[in-house]
């Protein structure tokens, strides 16, 4: 795993081996961090990243100079990777909750510029996480969700969805807080 641009570029980050995670590849988050970059000024951008994993995201956001951002996972040896991997990059006020995702939104009153979801590809009901979140209230206006799931699922159906790109097995659905 390696940052791509910002303050940490160029760093290769050492992820131990038997986590239960599937990262996003190089490609897809090199595409989605390019389209990010068009939408968001990062210094200003609050960041949720759901289903965190190896932190790769998280991570990624930090090195941009996100404002802040916080991760979210389930699995306590993917918590202790990204607090390890923070802890190499000297990010000091690095937030990362050990928790089911589903109970961090029905419980989080906070509101982010920037929710990024990438759960399990066989979870059900996705669709339904995303309209909790709208339902709660998490993003602020003009805020965006982007879903990195399976092509066999679509999410274009939802209220709030903008558009989706196609990365090999990979879809990035996109939506915005109007």
């Amino acid at each position: 795993m390696r940052i791509i641009s910002g303050k940490y570029k160029g760093r290769q980050l050492n992820v131990p081996k038997g986590l239960p995670v599937r990262p996003t590849t190089d490609r897809t988050k090199e595409a989605l961090f390019n389209i990010l970059n068009n939408e968001l000024y990062w210094e200003d951008t609050d960041v949720l990243d759901l289903f965190s994993g190896t932190g790769n995201i998280s991570l990624e956001a930090w090195s941009r100079g996100a404002r802040s951002v916080t991760s979210v996972d389930q699995n306590g040896k993917c918590v202790a990777t990204i607090k390890k991997l923070a802890g190499e990059l000297k990010i000091n006020d690095a937030k990362v909750i050990q928790m089911n995702v589903w109970q961090y939104v029905r419980n989080c009153t906070d509101q982010f510029d920037l929710i990024f979801m990438d759960p399990p590809y066989a979870m059900p009901q996705q669709e339904d996480l995303v309209k909790l979140i709208f339902e709660r209230g998490l993003l602020k206006p003009k805020g965006l969700l982007v879903v990195e799931h399976t092509t066999q699922l679509t999410m274009q159906s939802l209220s709030n969805f903008d558009f989706e790109k196609v990365y090999g097995s990979s879809t990035l659905s996109f939506f915005i807080n109007d």
